[in-house]
């Protein structure tokens, strides 16, 4: 029974070791996982603040072209 036990034992202790080895590499994937998703919080977050003001840019140009556009007008006739 003991040249028996040994490959039991090995195979047991193998066994340990890729259910450890398979749980680090699921702990890292979860890691890289959660911080992708707080990445793409934080981008979106960021992207629609920079949307805002570029709005907010695009409404003062055109408000400003069309200011221009109607003293240019009344200049001309003047």
């Amino acid at each position: 029974m003991v040249g028996q036990e040994d490959p039991v034992r090995r195979e047991i202790y193998q066994d340990w070791a890729s259910r450890e080895y398979t749980d680090v590499i699921t702990s890292s994937i979860k890691k890289i996982a959660a911080f992708l998703n707080s990445f793409d919080v934080s981008c979106r977050s960021r992207r629609a603040t920079l949307n805002e003001k570029l709005t907010a840019l695009e409404q003062r140009a055109v408000q400003e072209a069309r200011v221009t556009n109607a003293l240019m007008a009344s200049a001309l006739l003047l």
